[in-house]
């Protein structure tokens, strides 16, 4: 899978967590652990690790996969992170497993934007849990059109960084292509004006699009949920692997 610069330039890896500080929106996953009594969590797309360190101080044994090897060096320097097992790569090809719930938190869902890799991180995920164990992501819906609002004058910030100094960002959506959407994320450095610009494109699936993949790989969709930072306007997906063929 393509490692967007956001995650796999190191300079840009160490500003992923001063840059987006509040992660409320992994509450609800840390619901969720605890609603599903899980004790062995696959995060994927761990990036940086914040989810699976949170999950980690609560006793939780934890895997985090990401192909972006700056950013899963950025995990491994935190503290507490020898309690988890962080791996580079992605979904579908991990070594044996059986946990109680995988995850997929934020934008990584959509950022697996080719088909054969959703398909293959799906199957990974699915031969990853145990018998009666859960995978849960969440999505954007594609009818609210979110990235109307992804432009400069939307998004335009400086960010004061400690170490680092002042640092102006934006975004700005280059490409609309069906259910693709590519965006350009521009930082400039104060300190020596040096320019970096990552290019993401995400794809937007309608729910049903996902329900059927889901089902595709044996998954049974358990519920489609609210996202409770962005009610409204997010699918988050509870699947689980059922207890045997048909159950």
């Amino acid at each position: 899978m393509n490692v967007d610069n956001a995650y796999g330039d190191p300079r840009l890896a160490a500003l992923y967590d001063p840059l987006d500080p509040d992660r409320s929106d992994l509450d609800a996953y840390l619901r969720m652990a605890e609603e599903f009594g899980a004790r062995r969590v696959l995060d994927i797309g761990c990036g940086t690790g914040v989810f699976a360190l949170l999950l980690a101080r609560r006793g939780i044994e934890v895997v985090g996969v990401d192909p972006a090897g700056a950013s899963v060096d950025v995990a491994r320097a935190k503290p507490g992170a020898e309690q988890v097992r962080w791996l580079v790569g992605d979904a579908t090809a991990l070594p044996p497993l059986r946990v109680d719930l995988a995850t997929m938190t934020a934008n990584v869902a959509q950022a697996i934007a080719d088909p054969a890799d959703w398909q293959g991180t799906l199957r990974g995920a699915y031969e990853a849990l145990r018998p009666g164990g859960r995978l849960v992501f969440e999505t954007r819906d594609p009818t609210r059109r979110a990235w109307e609002e992804w432009n400069r004058e939307a998004t335009h910030q400086v960010t004061e960084v400690a170490g680092v100094g002042a640092l102006e960002r934006w975004l700005e959506v280059t490409a609309v292509d069906g259910p693709l959407v590519t965006f350009r994320w521009t930082l400039v450095f104060a300190a020596d004006g040096q320019v970096l610009t990552s290019d993401s494109t995400l794809r937007f699936r309608q729910r049903a699009e996902v329900e059927a993949d889901l089902a595709a790989q044996g998954y049974v969709v358990e519920d489609v949920r609210d996202a409770p930072d962005r009610p409204g306007r997010e699918f988050v997906f509870v699947a689980r692997r059922p207890e045997a063929d048909g159950v």
